[in-house]
């Protein structure tokens, strides 16, 4: 039986990509993360011996701390955080019970440094439509949930990028950009090791979408007439961004839970 101040792997698994996604630290000490280097979705690593210095910035948010096998370094930080007023809780098993279940791990070292706020920072074309919402929406719910986007004149992009240590994506010449018949979307999921099904089923659908291949998936038709209305809506691209963040989790849910549904089945959460 699990302690009331630990969360399951099934448990935090089924949180993982929705809005509802706690904060998540990972607290390995250095040896330990060499062993494994990769990071749950979202997650960013601080030294556990300073962990009191994030309680500020975690106030009204649950937290969920990890360390390799969710043992003394995990308990003893978590502790230090819900000291501090923090709702905190530790992985069952840590990483080693995450990575035995076979659940998302991102390989570290593709993730973008931080800037000094600890937010990655990634620029592209203004006027988004498909791949420029969607690929901001995967970052945020996988891999960086502050992340920060600058939407830009298409021929400013890479300067940008340069001048302010942003990560260009969905521009030509950028490294996080469309290859042979895929589109940026999928070039994310691959390399930030994201594969899977519902995601995987949900790339198919923005592929269809963002490249006129309608005939993908019957529901690229859908997203794309959802995208090129909220393109519509909004002069503001961050506006539209946040719009856009909820047509994409609900594209996400459907893709998770309800692909076998009907609009008279049954809901199950």
């Amino acid at each position: 039986m699990s302690s009331p101040t630990e969360i399951t792997v099934p448990q935090l698994s089924r949180l993982i990509g929705t809005p509802n996604l706690p904060v998540i630290i990972d607290v390995c000490i250095d040896q330990d993360f060499a062993e494994t280097p990769f990071l749950l979705p979202t997650a960013r690593r601080f030294p556990f011996h300073d962990i009191a210095a994030l309680a500020p910035q975690l106030r009204d948010q649950r937290v969920v701390v990890y360390c390799q096998k969710g043992k003394k370094i995990s308990q003893g930080a978590a502790a230090i955080l819900r000291e501090q007023g923090i709702f905190a809780e530790t992985l069952e098993g840590g990483v080693l019970a995450w990575k035995d279940a076979k659940e998302l791990l991102v390989p570290a070292q593709v993730i973008p440094k931080p800037n000094s706020s600890g937010r990655t920072v990634w620029v592209t074309k203004q006027r988004p439509k498909v791949d420029r919402i969607a690929c901001p929406w995967l970052i945020r719910r996988f891999i960086d949930a502050d992340a920060q986007f600058l939407f830009v004149a298409p021929s400013e992009v890479l300067n940008v990028a340069e001048k302010f240590q942003a990560t260009a994506f969905d521009v030509d010449d950028a490294v996080w950009n469309h290859r042979g018949d895929q589109c940026t979307f999928d070039m994310m999921i691959e390399k930030f090791n994201l594969k899977s099904a519902p995601l995987l089923h949900l790339a198919t659908v923005v592929r269809g979408a963002d490249t006129n291949q309608l005939n993908l998936a019957p529901e690229s038709s859908g997203l794309l007439a959802a995208s090129l209305g909220l393109s519509r809506m909004y002069s503001d691209d961050l506006v539209q961004l946040n719009a856009g963040m909820m047509l994409y989790d609900t594209f996400y849910r459907w893709a998770r839970d309800a692909t076998e549904e009907t609009h008279d089945s049954t809901i199950r959460n």
